[in-house]
């Protein structure tokens, strides 16, 4: 049973149509890319996905086990913080988990854990004290990733993520969202235009293009 089925999808801007009788499952494990050149309509289709945008045509449906704060989403401009922004790394991490906690309740040891290993997972457990204006773009991006992790999602949705990263950082993502599906099951979608790089670690590509029929690949 997929966590979500999109069938026969027709959705567009100002009477014209940019997605076209689009299918799709998303399983639960899996590491699938959407790739496609500029104007291909991938992020318009994340938020068909996420119920952002209601497809003009066609249906999305979740499964039940989809509960309420179980899916994560990092949008594309996500690291887009002014430089006076005035949390620290470490309170924006920690505010991934309040969803689950509920309203007024208290940190516990589990949830002091999991930012420590989200933070330590994306290499900035040494800034966690800093003040996220003070940090470069990728590093901005690598916070808003762990902040997602911290609420500990059955699904996380990525849009362009690795942007304003390094190779080294770009690589070691990809390996850090391919062992977080593997060892604990989650599902991650990802826009990515990094297709070469991301390849060794994803189960499948959704490819977009243009206003045409997309093609699913397994790898």
């Amino acid at each position: 049973m997929p966590l979500c089925t999109m069938r026969n999808i027709v959705f567009g801007y100002d009477q014209e149509p940019v997605i076209r009788d689009f299918s799709a499952d998303f399983h639960k494990g899996e590491f699938i890319a959407i790739h496609g050149p500029n104007g291909a309509a991938k992020t318009t289709l994340l938020k068909l996905l996420l119920g952002i945008a209601k497809p003009w045509s066609g249906t999305v449906r979740w499964s039940a086990e989809m509960k309420r704060g179980s899916v994560a989403y990092v949008p594309q401009q996500a690291a887009s913080f002014n430089p006076g922004f005035p949390s620290k790394v470490i309170e924006l991490v920690k505010s991934g988990c309040y969803p689950g906690l509920g309203l007024f309740r208290p940190f516990h040891s589990r949830q002091h854990a999991l930012v420590e290993e989200v933070l330590k997972e994306v290499g900035l457990w040494e800034l966690r004290d800093r003040k996220i204006g003070e940090l470069s773009g990728g590093q901005k991006q690598r916070v808003c990733i762990a902040r997602a992790m911290a609420q500990q999602p059955d699904l996380l949705v990525l849009d362009e993520p690795v942007t304003g990263m390094d190779a080294a950082n770009r690589a070691s993502l990809y390996q850090w969202l391919h062992g977080t599906v593997k060892s604990q099951g989650r599902s991650v979608v990802m826009v990515t235009h990094n297709l070469h790089e991301a390849e060794p670690y994803l189960d499948r590509v959704i490819y977009l293009e243009g206003k045409e029929a997309c093609e699913h690949v397994s790898i």
